[in-house]
């Protein structure tokens, strides 16, 4: 898993992931024993749930004066992004075994994307109107969804809808909660703020842990 790592390394790294991959024999064996403890008490390192949050533009042209043109991408430190693989290797088979996430939904799931959310819309639209029948197409955008997101609520139906209790409930409590960032741009940085929602664009298992709060039956 180190060996696969992009060649990115974060702001908050306590060293550069080149490093770390040409160490990985003496790393792996340390990483390991933090993970095995982090996963068996069901707790989440406090010192890898800081992020540091660069603002980009949705597109180019958009204002760059609007705050609303930039989409907040949380960098978080390379060993937190490992942990969170290994979690999200057994996390997401099981949630996908329940069957309890919605079948339309198309976003963050292996071999789905916005094409085959569209060719599913396209595909009603033309059916319908095959068969002489009106449709009406309703489309929300939730703004800052992934900052929306209700710890409390996410826990309740992590466990009520995907049976995912004890210690690794636990362990995704404490992965969300207790979070802190910053805003950096260039040389500067904003003041540390703590997080009382959401889950980090820009983490491993955020994109799966929205998927799951977004569920339902």
């Amino acid at each position: 898993m180190i060996r696969l790592l992009p060649p990115k390394t974060s702001p908050l790294d306590c060293l550069p992931v080149s490093l770390l991959k040409t160490a990985v024999d003496v790393m792996a064996q340390p990483l390991t024993r933090l993970a095995n403890l982090s996963f068996a008490a069901g707790v989440f390192p406090s010192r890898y749930k800081l992020g540091h949050v660069i603002p980009l533009l949705k597109k180019p042209g958009m204002s760059k004066k609007d705050p609303a043109s930039y989409r907040p991408i949380t960098n978080l430190c390379t060993f937190s992004k490992i942990f969170e693989k290994l979690v999200l290797a057994r996390l997401r088979p099981h949630v996908i075994a329940t069957g309890n996430l919605n079948s339309f939904q198309s976003a963050y799931r292996p071999a789905h994307s916005t094409e085959s959310a569209l060719l599913k819309v396209v595909g009603d639209i033309e059916s319908s109107a095959g068969n002489g029948m009106c449709t009406v197409l309703l489309a929300l955008d939730i703004s800052a969804a992934f900052d929306a997101v209700s710890h409390s609520i996410l826990c309740k139906r992590i466990e009520s809808d995907f049976g995912v209790t004890g210690v690794a409930l636990s362990w995704v409590k404490s992965f969300v909660s207790g979070r802190s960032q910053y805003v950096a741009v260039g040389s500067e940085k904003s003041d540390t703020c703590l997080l009382s929602s959401g889950v980090p664009q820009g983490s491993v298992l955020g994109p799966l842990l929205f998927a799951m709060y977004m569920c339902q039956k």
